[in-house]
């Protein structure tokens, strides 16, 4: 019997990542090792489309980092952060990404499992008879 061939989706789902970065240069090395960091976001949520990373580094001492996430039928999820040391920041700006997304994903979960719930009403408490006094 010849081999089955099994494709699994979420690998051959691609997500855009954009890393820019303002008033001076990152390796390659460290430009992997974002890009790295970005595509773990992925895993987070299936549905994001584009992941853009801004780095500036005006201050060597404390480089600032900006991750902007576009996902389907959601606004901007973004997150910044700024340390001492440019490896930290992006982590940092990631794990706030990653509670962002994993909110946002509990919430979109919450509303398929029960659908009643977006359609709540108020309860309508029964009238007071004005003989009953």
């Amino acid at each position: 019997m010849p081999p089955r061939l099994v494709l699994d989706l979420r690998e051959v789902q691609s997500v855009q990542i954009n890393i820019s970065t303002r008033h001076g240069h990152l390796s390659d090395a460290s430009q992997d090792k974002i890009t790295n960091k970005a595509e773990k976001l992925a895993r987070i949520f299936d549905r994001i489309t584009s992941i853009r990373v801004t780095i500036d580094l005006s201050d060597q001492d404390k480089p600032c980092v900006d991750i902007g996430v576009s996902a389907e039928h959601k606004r901007e999820f973004v997150a910044s952060d700024r340390s001492n040391n440019l490896m930290s920041s992006v982590d940092s700006a990631v794990h706030k990404l990653e509670q962002q997304l994993r909110k946002y994903k509990e919430k979109v979960q919450e509303r398929h499992r029960h659908p009643e719930a977006r359609h709540q009403t108020m309860p309508v408490e029964p009238e007071a008879e004005a003989d009953d006094v």
